[in-house]
């Protein structure tokens, strides 16, 4: 690495040489180069200097040393002298003064290079900014040291773009991101790649980091990811619902990030670029579940073992082991169930969709939105926080609960042949044999008549219908209308007309082979 000389590196070759040491002297006692000492003690020699001085001269104080030094090296403490690159920058100086303090000193070089084309690099623009714009980015440039955390107290997370993956299934390359969380104090790290980036992907990720390091750290320093914050805001931002539950349920303080301030969690910023190179780069799985496995290993035996400049020679492992582990958050009994919450708004049918699935919900909530909460077993719909219906899940399709919808309209539906059977034993023996016979001709044809005679229970009682009923049996016509008819004329209890002779039905109600026989009765 090239060193950087300044004032007082150069007054101490000078002191040395001029006490009488030799070159070789110097740089070995110094650790510079033997034509760094030349071309310094150079200066000297021009000036009418000579080692060891004049016999009986006075010695040359530091602070005359110093002197000297800066009249023969000017650029070593006023850094706008020679600057081979500064004429460049400074023919755009009312370009740069416009900029800075507004952009960053790397987004003024870049406008300049594309629209000027300034050809000295961004470290000599940032020299030349320090140099004539001191007072107005000193201040953003000053670093505040962050204070250690304590064990247990903060964990930070990320996702990283990891790159394509060939999957062996499908013979695709598939793009491949990791999730990534680490302990601050311990620097622990915990990866687990995924193809999704969703919010069920996010949750799951938390739930497999906290139960591999089998406790939860007091807070953690978020990424403003959708999945994770709906609203970023540095004073109230607005969670995801699931996230927000996964956090009370683990007893976590979510804490986001700034927005474009990767330096608010700069201990798992510094590592995506380590995951990606020493766990992903040039390496394949068979599976998708395989990387996920491996991922842990290597969270463990590789990332675990690293020695990070921090710990001071420990490596990961040991600290967590022997400091961290012990004090963290300990993991609830029961497993967290992730739910997926969304918000489907219920259609004129009084059915919204969750996931790929419609479901029923009372007719009066037609228009509403709702807040629906998914899991892998039930489906829970909640007005305003009230809890209105709650389904067991179907994979796709339609599930109705015929109760949601209101009688009159779904009367067809909800009367299913085997409610008019049941009905139907119910009422009498009568009215069960003329069910059955309209049912068993043609069940979707005559459902809707063996309805309808059902429901004239409901005007004239189960006693009237039943007696109906065995009349028209008796008439060899079970039809609606001839249940109707003889409720309608109070005939239901009347003695059984006898059959004329050549005459199978009786007179007042001709069968159908009179029509076919052509006799008049």
């Amino acid at each position: 690495m090239r060193r950087t000389f300044t004032v007082v590196d150069i007054v101490e070759i000078m002191t040395h040489w001029y006490a009488g040491r030799s070159q070789h002297e110097i740089a070995t006692s110094l650790g510079v180069d033997r034509k760094t000492v030349r071309r310094y003690t150079k200066a000297a020699t021009e000036a009418g200097l000579s080692p060891g001085g004049p016999p009986g001269g006075p010695p040359v104080s530091d602070d005359e040393w110093r002197a000297k030094v800066r009249a023969w090296f000017p650029h070593l403490y006023d850094t706008r002298l020679v600057r081979p690159t500064w004429p460049d920058i400074a023919r755009h100086h009312e370009a740069v003064a416009a900029l800075v303090g507004v952009v960053p000193v790397s987004v003024i070089h870049q406008r300049l290079v594309d629209e000027v084309g300034l050809e000295a690099s961004v470290a000599s623009l940032r020299r030349y900014v320090r140099a004539h714009f001191a007072a107005e980015v000193r201040a953003g440039e000053v670093l505040v040291w962050r204070p250690e955390v304590e064990p247990g107290e903060e964990a930070q997370v990320d996702y990283g773009y990891m790159g394509t993956w060939r999957d062996p299934s499908t013979g695709t390359n598939r793009r491949v991101w990791a999730f990534s969380m680490v302990l601050s104090y311990s620097r622990h790290l915990f990866v687990y790649p995924t193809l999704r980036m969703d919010a069920a992907s996010w949750v799951s990720a938390h739930v497999a980091a906290l139960e591999f390091f089998s406790g939860a750290a007091r807070r953690v320093v978020i990424d403003n990811l959708r999945n994770g914050v709906i609203k970023p805001d540095i004073y109230d931002p607005k969670f995801n619902r699931a996230y927000a539950e996964l956090a009370a349920f683990y007893g976590l303080l979510v804490d986001p990030a700034r927005a474009f301030h990767p330096k608010d969690k700069p201990r798992i910023e510094s590592v995506q670029r380590y995951i990606r190179s020493s766990f992903f780069a040039g390496r394949d799985w068979p599976s998708m579940p395989a990387m996920v496995a491996d991922a842990a290993r290597w969270s463990s035996e590789v990332a675990g073992r690293r020695t990070p400049r921090a710990l001071e020679g420990r490596t990961p492992l040991e600290v967590f082991g022997a400091e961290e582990a012990g004090v963290l958050r300990p993991l609830p009994v029961t497993p967290f169930e992730l739910a997926i919450w969304s918000r489907p708004k219920v259609g004129p049918d009084a059915h919204l969709k969750v996931a790929s699935t419609l479901y029923s919900v009372p007719y009066r909530l037609i228009g509403r939105r709702l807040d629906a909460r998914a899991t892998p077993e039930k489906v829970e719909l909640y007005d305003n926080g009230e809890l209105v219906k709650t389904h067991a899940v179907k994979a796709k399709g339609r599930k109705t609960d015929w109760a949601d919808l209101p009688t009159e309209r779904m009367g067809f539906y909800m009367r299913t042949p085997v409610w008019c059977r049941a009905q139907a034993v119910i009422i009498g023996p009568a009215t069960d044999a003329l069910i059955e016979q309209l049912l068993a001709l043609n069940v979707l044809y005559r459902l809707r008549q063996a309805q309808g005679v059902l429901r004239l229970r409901d005007r004239y009682g189960d006693a009237r219908l039943e007696a109906a009923c065995r009349r028209a049996l008796e008439a060899g016509d079970p039809s609606y209308k001839t249940v109707k008819g003889i409720l309608s004329a109070g005939t239901e209890n009347d003695a059984a007309q006898q059959v004329l002779p050549g005459v199978e039905a009786p007179a007042w109600l001709r069968g159908p082979e009179a029509f076919g026989t052509g006799e008049a009765r």
